[in-house]
């Protein structure tokens, strides 16, 4: 169709710890990335959406970041959207440009997220970045009582991780209370959990770009030191910084690179989440729901996936509202290995946000590296054969009692 949009290229920096490197240098090593996959001239690119979340906190550059990390790069002049959604800013950014696209205001458009989250000098400025991504009001009286309930229940369970002495992001405790909340009315177990972090840490091990690339077994997983039960270290996203890029195209521009190997965006969906008692349904539902009727596709058509896998029971609840399988058996559909390499629906092949790393503004994108790479057939020894349809999922924040900001995006193979 002449109104299709497309991903003409993608690129990203390996998510790790750079402590020599800054917002501006992370966003040109991602700009060189992308470079590698298709070239493209500053003059050329029409409009531009950049997602962070940290700078502002981390050293008070707020308001024009986009501006301020691009302009060295001689991208200027343009329209410059600063995107600023949680853990969701950069597929939000990748969902900007695709609007734009979509609506025909431009044919080629760039997406980049750059986050700096690692900051060994203030550990508290940093988890407090965190925590400001959902309702400061509400988290803040939470979490004790989150604590409190972990606690009683790792004694309950006879919890075998070790106590862990570091501290930890306040999702995190977010997390395993929902993981707790599961366990209690589905029957999901620790070790159902641990599968997952063992599938991601497998996947990871296979990926050049992940920040963790060593293989864990689920002993393993499960013997690591607990963050919050049933939470192990093992089963959560490290800290990390990174970068990554996306061009955004029209179908007209495509003629203009013959060399790319570009994937269209069928469905671009973001969605923000609600309160109790709202009358809506789970964020997870409602975005997907709308994904795959655009799309005009179901959940057993998607090849493989890229889901906000925070922490692994993260992963386990989008099993569920991305109807991956029914709720509540998420736990099982984890242990029966469907979603690891060769089996039935591979999820988070780059090994997710546990074991790729997640730098909050950066992840959307980096989503959407690995699925651009599965679908043009060139992810290697993690490749998914045959795969056809991908579908990305990328939560951020916290508003009631699930993500605040959501996109769900479905990638089609060119034929």
């Amino acid at each position: 169709m002449k109104d299709d949009v497309y991903i003409l290229g993608i690129g990203m920096v390996r998510f790790q710890k750079y402590p020599d490197l800054g917002i501006k240098q992370l966003t040109a090593a991602a700009m060189e990335a992308l470079a590698e996959d298709v070239r493209v001239e500053p003059k050329e690119i029409e409009a531009a959406w950049f997602s962070n979340s940290g700078w502002g906190m981390s050293y008070g550059q707020h308001c024009i970041r986009g501006q301020v990390a691009l302009a060295p790069l001689n991208i200027q002049g343009i329209p410059i959207q600063n995107c600023e959604n949680a853990c969701a800013g950069a597929s939000s950014a990748v969902h900007g440009a695709w609007t734009a696209v979509k609506a025909g205001l431009y044919d080629l458009c760039l997406a980049i997220g750059a986050e700096k989250v690692w900051y060994p000098e203030d550990k508290k400025k940093m988890y407090e970045g965190f925590a400001s991504g959902a309702d400061v009001e509400f988290i803040n009286a939470m979490i004790e009582a989150f604590k409190a309930s972990a606690a009683k229940k790792a004694q309950e369970e006879g919890a075998t991780g070790k106590e862990r002495k570091g501290g930890h992001s306040a999702f995190m405790d977010i997390y395993g209370m929902g993981a707790r909340m599961h366990m209690q009315a589905f029957g999901t177990t620790q070790r159902q959990l641990a599968f997952i972090a063992a599938k991601n840490h497998f996947h990871g091990s296979l990926n050049p770009l992940a920040q963790y690339q060593m293989d864990m077994t689920v002993d393993e997983v499960l013997e690591d030191e607990v963050v919050a039960f049933p939470l192990t270290r093992s089963m959560c996203a490290p800290i990390g910084d990174g970068a990554a890029a996306a061009l955004i195209c029209s179908e007209r521009m495509l003629s203009k690179f013959p060399d790319a190997r570009p994937v269209r965006i069928a469905a671009s969906i973001l969605a923000s989440g609600s309160l109790p008692g709202s009358g809506f349904d789970g964020i997870s539902e409602r975005a997907s729901a709308r994904a795959y009727e655009v799309a005009g596709v179901g959940p057993r058509d998607i090849s493989c996936a890229e889901v906000h896998d925070a922490t692994a029971f993260g992963e386990l609840s989008q099993y569920e509202g991305l109807g991956f399988c029914p709720k509540g058996e998420g736990g099982a559909f984890a242990e029966s290995g469907a979603t690891k390499i060769g089996g039935k629906l591979p999820v988070n092949t780059s090994g997710g946000l546990e074991c790729r790393g997640h730098p909050i503004g950066a992840s959307g994108i980096a989503q959407m590296h690995e699925l651009v790479t599965q679908l043009r057939g060139d992810a290697g020894a993690r490749q998914v054969q045959g795969a056809r349809i991908a579908l990305a999922e990328n939560g951020g924040g916290f508003i009631g009692m699930g993500e605040a900001a959501m996109c769900v995006h479905i990638l089609e193979k060119v034929k």
